[in-house]
């Protein structure tokens, strides 16, 4: 994980949002129809209906997020679920902290 384009992808606000939702999904998300929310993760549409903007809106933060290694998508039929990579976070966190 590289330290700058993962401090770039949490540097937006709405991006920062959806990492903070889907630190706890059951809390901020309905239940879904495919797809569990703690095992699966969370469906990019109600991602993007939760930020009120449009399905590729969402999909591009959630590219940047899933390319800085900070969450994971899964394919389930046409959609993607993503959750928070744990590890990668505490990882991010301690490389911060060691740099600073």
């Amino acid at each position: 994980m590289k330290v700058e384009a993962a401090l770039r992808s949490v540097a937006n606000k709405r991006r920062l949002q959806i990492l903070e939702w889907l630190k706890d999904p059951t809390e901020h998300f309905p239940p879904q129809v495919d797809g569990d929310l703690e095992d699966d993760g969370v469906c990019g549409l109600l991602i993007a209906k939760k930020l009120n903007v449009s399905q590729p809106t969402a999909s591009e933060h959630l590219k940047i997020i899933a390319n800085a290694g900070l969450i994971t998508g899964k394919r389930i039929k046409q959609w993607t679920f993503y959750k928070r990579d744990e590890r990668a976070i505490k990882e991010l966190k301690k490389r911060i902290a060691k740099t600073l």
